[in-house]
């Protein structure tokens, strides 16, 4: 190993510089903490204030009549002052709720709707619209656990199909319903309004627990639901142990802990009770010279293994495959490579696929699929193929190489792409041999190399959608989820019929299994906004994919954009967005025919609904592949009716020219609330 360069010098002069500086900056600003933060913008003395019911107010909560909010989130005030005599309030999405209880060791807040109780009468119901965003109600966390979303159709004109009727009406009132679970298609234009709310229970036992009465729905709202906010690993109970008081630095969101007018981090004992200019900064001092130290080995330990790495070939050699794939005992694999074929997939020679695609040579990739690049090629026999290369040889790729071919040895649908073999394991390079389809992949049509408006009609857009979603129908029913759904695995043939690719990402699921606990996979702007939050993989992860799809069906536009708006790089945010505001026409492709076909507008409204389901960020409000299809082709239907008679698509979609559609986010499914009492409106943004 040669010594370190001038340029290596040169970085790990400028590391201690930046650490010096960063340390000096780090001690003046902890003596301008003790200076400025005092324990009277925390209230009294004692580390609590009591609130009704001797309601235990304590960070992260603060009292509205406070002097101020530094000890607590924002969002976090508690109203004591309010009329009613029992309990103290909340305000949470723009709406009241009368705060039951705080639960500060598991951190949860009991609530239940201010109106509901205070004006139910003999007809109590909630009246606030909760819109769950990714499963959040901010500054809350919603607890599947404990709680169900349900929602409310008030004033309808007919039955509601897939509705339970409400008990009870106020005034004249005609019937109301509630479900739980995907929004029924045919509510709008048959019911006033909806909102959304929760109650405790579970999405089993719900329908046996509000049996029918309304002494039981009033029971159930005045219990209220249960939400949670997020600890962020801070530990106030030490603090307040040690006569501090817990607080939170506004800008950086950091907890914080005040000892008689000095800032801790942690809490009043002699070890945080030090000199803040002295051993604390001794501390830190300590800390950056030691990860000084850990970057120059860092560095070191990367200027040794780029050269390693360059000495290394990019692909492994078939001795360090046959070493690191774990074999049979019973030699069964070998012999049935040795006879050409892997589980009736047939077994092709390297020399064969690399004299099919001259080489492997760069004019003859097509893309980038999962995990690998994809040549076209050209066998001995004639048939034109496709072959992917996988990046790089290691077990983790051998595994991935060997769970495809498992999946799509025993798949067969006319909208998925055709297997026609692959290489044996224990080659110098995994290759996996498909059909060739020769029109390239949704994405090049709508917003690639190969968009052309007059390409793709609406009936051609429609007619792929369907297609794509009778392929995921099919891979669900046989228990496969693809998890990669993007209109670049989406391909086209010279009919522009499809076929569905790339099954790299795909795993298998047991029967008795509801989801598959596994890392992030997938593909940004089109992965399930639930996955970040509990790494639980289901169906439902495919439907919000497939929700991305429509979207760009719709609009021709990417999934992600950098050059959008920043609230709009997102699709499916710019969707939900326009819809919010009303104004999915500045969001659907013009070359549709759009303003100009009725039939067309009325089609396009129907499937821009249901995207808008697709995308519910609680996949418990997302319907399933299969109701989206029958969807689907009853809006394919429309086509050939001279008006919109399906019961199951709302009639009342297209009002002079615009689409009447949800005002809300996604997670709330719903139209702005028109209940007798007042209703909870949300903004757009950037509208």
């Amino acid at each position: 190993m040669s010594p370190p360069s001038n340029a290596h010098r040169f970085l790990l002069l400028l590391f201690f510089l930046f650490w010096s500086i960063k340390l000096n900056d780090a001690a003046a600003a902890d003596d301008d903490d003790a200076r400025e933060i005092s324990p009277k913008y925390c209230g009294p003395s004692t580390t609590s204030r009591s609130c009704k019911r001797n309601l235990n107010i304590s960070y992260p909560f603060w009292r509205a009549d406070d002097e101020g909010q530094i000890c607590g989130y924002p969002g976090f005030s508690i109203d004591c002052s309010n009329a009613d005599p029992d309990y103290p309030r909340i305000a949470i999405s723009g709406g009241a709720f009368l705060v039951k209880g705080i639960n500060y060791g598991d951190h949860s807040i009991a609530l239940a709707d201010a109106d509901a109780i205070t004006s139910g009468g003999d007809c109590p119901r909630p009246r606030q619209n909760l819109n769950f965003s990714g499963g959040t109600l901010p500054p809350f966390v919603y607890n599947y656990s404990i709680d169900v979303a349900i929602v409310f159709y008030a004033n309808c004109t007919n039955p509601l199909d897939g509705g339970t009727p409400y008990p009870c009406s106020i005034d004249d009132e005609r019937s109301s319903y509630w479900s739980v679970g995907p929004t029924p298609l045919g509510w709008r234009g048959n019911c006033q309004g909806a909102l959304q709310t929760a109650v405790m229970g579970s999405s089993e036992g719900i329908g046996a627990r509000l049996n029918g009465s309304s002494s039981s729905w009033a029971k159930a709202v005045n219990e209220g639901f249960v939400l949670n906010w997020d600890a962020k690993g801070e530990n106030c109970t030490a603090c307040e142990r040690s006569e501090g008081r817990c607080g939170l630095e506004t800008d950086s969101g950091d907890f914080f802990c005040v000892c008689n007018g000095t800032v801790t981090p942690h809490d009043c004992g002699a070890s945080s009770q030090m000199d803040m200019a002295g051993s604390s900064v001794n501390l830190k001092i300590g800390l950056g010279v030691g990860g000084a130290a850990l970057g120059v080995i860092l560095m070191g330990a990367s200027w040794f293994a780029c050269q390693r790495r360059r000495r290394k070939k990019p692909y492994a050699s078939s001795y360090f495959m046959s070493r690191s794939t774990p074999s049979d005992p019973s030699t069964s694999t070998m012999d049935l490579e040795k006879s050409g074929n892997y589980h009736g997939v047939h077994l092709f020679e390297y020399s064969e696929l690399e004299e099919a695609t001259d080489h492997f040579n760069p004019k003859h990739e097509l893309g980038d699929g999962g995990f690998g690049s994809v040549y076209k090629g050209k066998l001995r026999d004639g048939r034109v193929i496709a072959v992917k290369r996988l990046y790089e040889n290691n077990y983790k790729r051998v595994e991935q190489f060997m769970n495809e071919i498992e999946i799509l040895q025993r798949l067969s649908h006319r909208n998925l792409v055709r297997l026609y073999g692959c290489t044996s394991r224990h080659c110098r390079e995994l290759l996996l041999v498909y059909e060739y389809i020769p029109n390239g992949t949704i994405a090049d049509h709508l917003h690639g190399e190969a968009a052309n408006p007059e390409s793709l009609s609406w009936a051609t857009r429609l007619s792929i959608a369907i297609e794509t979603a009778s392929a995921l129908v099919y891979l669900h029913a046989s228990e496969v989820i693809h998890r990669d759904v993007k209109t670049s695995n989406i391909l086209l043939d010279d009919a522009f019929r499809v076929k569905v690719a790339d099954f790299g990402l795909s795993r298998l699921f047991p029967t008795h299994a509801t989801h598959i606990s596994t890392a992030p996979q997938g593909t940004p702007g089109y992965l399930d906004p639930e996955y970040h939050e509990c790494y639980q993989l289901t169906s439902k992860s495919d439907v919000y994919s497939f929700g991305v799809v429509l979207i760009e069906l719709i609009s021709s536009l990417p999934a992600v954009d950098i050059t959008r708006h920043r609230h709009e790089i997102n699709l499916s945010n710019m969707a939900i967005n326009k819809i919010q505001c009303n104004a999915l026409p500045e969001l659907v492709d013009k070359s549709l025919g759009f303003d100009s076909d009725e039939r067309v507008r009325e089609m396009i409204c129907a499937v821009a609904e249901l995207a808008f389901q697709c995308l519910q960020s609680a996949k418990e409000m997302r319907p399933s592949m299969e109701d989206v299809l029958e969807s689907l082709l009853e809006i394919q239907g429309l086509e050939k009716k001279d008006s919109m008679a399906s019961p199951t698509v709302a009639p009342l979609l297209v009002k002079n020219g615009s689409c009447k559609l949800p005002t809300l986010s996604p997670n709330s499914v719903i139209l702005n609330a028109q209940w007798p009492s007042r209703s909870t409106s949300l903004s757009c943004n950037s509208c």
